[in-house]
């Protein structure tokens, strides 16, 4: 009877604990106005993107060597996608793909979803359709999916990784 009764009250210690522990826990680390200064960084890196504009592509970037973009790959060694590691890298990686003729980004900002991940870093989401002319693509616009984790950098958010992944088509039906 006294290990039923302690193993009650620990269990109900326990629990206790859990639920007291359960809203910091899941707590967002950052306001709503944090999350929509990142919207709005998000949507200026459209439109820098779009513009070709790579002296202010390579601002929003976090400055470091262990900045990753990862994107289609024109060199058969590399394989179809790739990562691209620090800013030197990204920087000629997105000058390829913008002088390979038009570039457009197109992303459905009815799914972009933004999350704070700690008061310091955010990740970013959104489905996307591209138009690329890039390492045998032939310029009809495609699904992508792009997932972005923002840093804080001082007072700015900075592009600490970008991933574009393509949608591959949807299998046929069977039968």
């Amino acid at each position: 009877m006294y290990k039923k009764r302690l193993a009650l009250l620990i269990a109900t210690a326990l629990s206790t604990m859990a639920i007291t522990a359960a809203p910091a826990a899941s707590a967002e680390p950052l306001d709503a106005a944090t999350l929509n200064t990142i919207k709005s960084q998000f949507g200026r890196l459209m439109e820098l993107a779009n513009n070709h504009d790579f002296k202010a592509l390579h601002e929003m970037f976090w400055q470091s060597p262990s900045t990753l973009l990862v994107a289609k790959s024109a060199i058969p060694s590399e394989g179809n996608w790739a990562g691209f590691w620090g800013n030197e890298a990204i920087d000629q990686k997105l000058h390829d793909i913008g002088s390979s003729g038009p570039v457009v980004l197109e992303p459905d900002y009815s799914k972009l979803k933004i999350v704070s991940l700690t008061r310091d870093v955010a990740e970013s989401y959104v489905p996307m359709n591209i138009t690329v002319s890039y390492a045998g693509q032939d310029g009809t616009a495609r699904p992508f999916l792009m997932i972005i984790n923002w840093l804080r950098v001082g007072k700015d958010w900075k592009v600490a990784s970008e991933i574009i992944l393509p949608v591959p088509p949807t299998p046929a039906a069977k039968g």
